[in-house]
């Protein structure tokens, strides 16, 4: 038996400032107006770590793959979840257990194969039974908790999958015809089809005849990396670069205009700027790469002419401190802030985030970030609050320390804290700087600082061993689902289990299993509760939300992102220059 929520993990914003934006206009040229050569290159942090849409889970890996695969639903540009290789949305039972999709005519694999719903069945249970990151997409369609525990590796997942074990199988999908997709759910899941159009991920559909011929390396190899996407892979050299040519005669409409892509790997985000100006790149700052430092940053703005070709918009990364609410005596896990405590706790907490200047805490972000005063979730995503709606993002020095002295009048309960955060980035660490200062100026609490790996402080979180941390999330998809289910009650584990907050309320569970159950429309009110819920109970301290930016060259069209995705690459166009 598997837990239904995989993927949970309280802290998985991996980096809170990822590069993209809203591109530089998206006027359509005439074919006069376009450069003979209809190459774009341009530079990425890190190399995929996989082009297999069921194990997809970095933003470099997500943001390539989406050019490669289509699923049955995406996202267009004002994130309308709208109809992909589905010929229109699917046909939803009144129970809201059962939908039905039909496919697009004439659909086909980059190598030619057809495309039919087998396709569809074969590519989601070998994603829901591969159990990768975002294998909880499937969660709520029947049979996914008969699935096994522990994968199959590979070659015998694809042995079982052939002979169409049920060990292997949702119980829940089914092909009528070869144009038909049933999705049965063992509860109504009004996230599913935002969670299913995540492009990249485990709602794309491979080819198995592909898969087949290699199944623990075919992703890696351009002439068995088969999608239906317009581009396919024509070359890759491990760790230094990617290649990618449009697929000819691919069956979407329009064609694309690019004719190929060429991706080079740099991790200096300084070289790669270098690069951008000196011409060796179109654009700068997508595929997931990590943000413009920040001298670079500074000088670009005081620049004009890179300043006329840089583009922030809204990112869609929170960032916000973690408190351990829950005493567990074998971790030895205790502190100040713990629920158990009662009102006293709550007031202490409540104190730390009014204590704090969100406009300071984005200031030593040096422009990589803004204020956040809207809840948990970002400006631009379903679910934001409204600018200055979180009651924990106001700033009130003088209640603060008023709290403080009623919960803390000897100053026992806060001597000795410690603020651990992810070593890695200057960007956390310059926020956590400002923190320790503003509790220190504020409250007169001096908190010590402790950097640590992302990923220590991920599994010391997780086991319950920081009393105050570094804490946020990135969207996964546009949905509340996405941030109240992974990472606060019980659905995320809590309070022991893979959660690190140790958040746990009978009502918030009773309410989330309302919300998720309902259509988005029906459901915001709902997770507007669930955020009132955090906030009443101060059960975090808002920080900051990130700012997402790039630089493109000023005969770049269709470049750029909308609050959740850059645009595919069929968008870009390339004017004679």
């Amino acid at each position: 038996m598997r837990s239904a929520w995989i993927r949970a993990a309280g802290l998985g914003l991996a980096s809170l400032l990822v590069a993209a934006s809203c591109g530089q206009g998206s006027d359509q040229p005439t074919s006069q107006s376009l450069a003979l050569d209809q190459t774009m290159r341009f530079a990425i942090a890190q190399d995929v770590g996989t082009l297999d849409p069921a194990e997809t889970y970095a933003s470099a890996d997500l943001q390539v793959a989406q050019n490669l695969y289509d699923g049955l639903l995406r996202y267009d540009d004002a994130l309308n979840v709208v109809p992909d290789l589905a010929a229109a949305l699917p046909t939803v039972s009144a129970d809201q257990l059962t939908y039905t999709f039909r496919l697009r005519p004439g659909t086909t694999f980059s190598n030619g194969d057809r495309l039919t719903s087998r396709d569809v069945l074969y590519s989601w249970n070998r994603a829901a039974a591969l159990e990768g990151p975002y294998a909880a997409t499937f969660s709520a369609v029947a049979g996914f908790d008969q699935l096994p525990a522990q994968p199959p590796v590979p070659d015998r997942l694809e042995q079982l999958l052939a002979a169409n074990d049920p060990s292997v199988r949702l119980t829940g999908l089914t092909a009528p015809d070869d144009a038909t997709v049933v999705v049965k759910l063992a509860r109504p899941a009004g996230w599913f089809g935002s969670a299913l159009a995540l492009p990249g991920s485990v709602g794309m559909v491979v080819d198995q005849r592909a898969v087949r011929t290699d199944p623990a390396g075919w992703s890696t190899r351009p002439a068995t990396l088969v999608g239906s996407g317009p581009y396919r892979q024509s070359g890759r050299i491990p760790g230094q670069s990617l290649d990618f040519a449009a697929v000819a005669g691919w069956w979407g409409d329009p064609p694309p205009t690019l004719r190929a892509v060429h991706v080079d790997v740099v991790a200096d985000a300084t070289a790669r700027e270098a690069a951008y100006e000196q011409g060796r790149y179109d654009i700068n700052g997508f595929g997931g790469s990590t943000p413009l430092s920040p001298s670079d940053l500074t000088r670009i703005r005081s620049t004009p002419r890179l300043a006329a070709e840089l583009v922030t918009q809204p990112g869609t990364g929170s960032a916000w401190v973690g408190f351990n609410l829950v005493h567990d005596s074998v971790r030895g896990a205790a502190g100040p802030f713990l629920t158990a405590l009662g009102q006293a706790s709550r007031d202490l907490r409540l104190a730390f985030a009014l204590a704090l200047d969100r406009r300071r805490l984005a200031a030593a972000c040096g422009g990589l970030c803004t204020p956040a005063t809207g809840g948990i979730i970002p400006s631009g995503l379903a679910g934001y609050g409204g600018d200055g709606s979180d009651p924990l993002a106001v700033f009130d020095p003088v209640r603060a320390r008023t709290l403080l002295r009623g919960a803390d009048p000897d100053g026992s309960r806060t001597r000795g804290l410690t603020f651990v955060y992810d070593a890695e980035s200057q960007v956390y660490r310059a926020l956590a700087e400002s923190l320790r200062d503003q509790w220190s100026a504020n409250l007169e609490v001096r908190v010590q600082l402790q950097p640590e790996s992302h990923q220590q402080l991920l599994r010391d979180a997780r086991a319950g061993k920081l009393v105050l941390s570094r804490a946020g999330w990135q969207a996964d998809y546009d949905h509340p689902q996405d941030w109240y289910d992974n990472l606060f009650g019980r659905a995320a584990g809590c309070p022991d289990s893979n959660c690190g907050s140790g958040y746990d309320s009978a009502s918030f569970d009773q309410v989330a299993a309302q919300a998720d159950a309902k259509p988005l429309p029906a459901a915001l009110p709902l997770y507007r509760q669930l955020a009132q819920m955090l906030s009443t109970d101060a059960a975090y301290v808002p920080l900051v939300y990130s700012t997402r930016m790039y630089l493109v060259k000023p005969y770049m069209r269709g470049a750029g992102a909308n609050n959740l995705l850059e645009h595919p690459w069929s968008e870009y166009r390339i004017l004679q220059h």
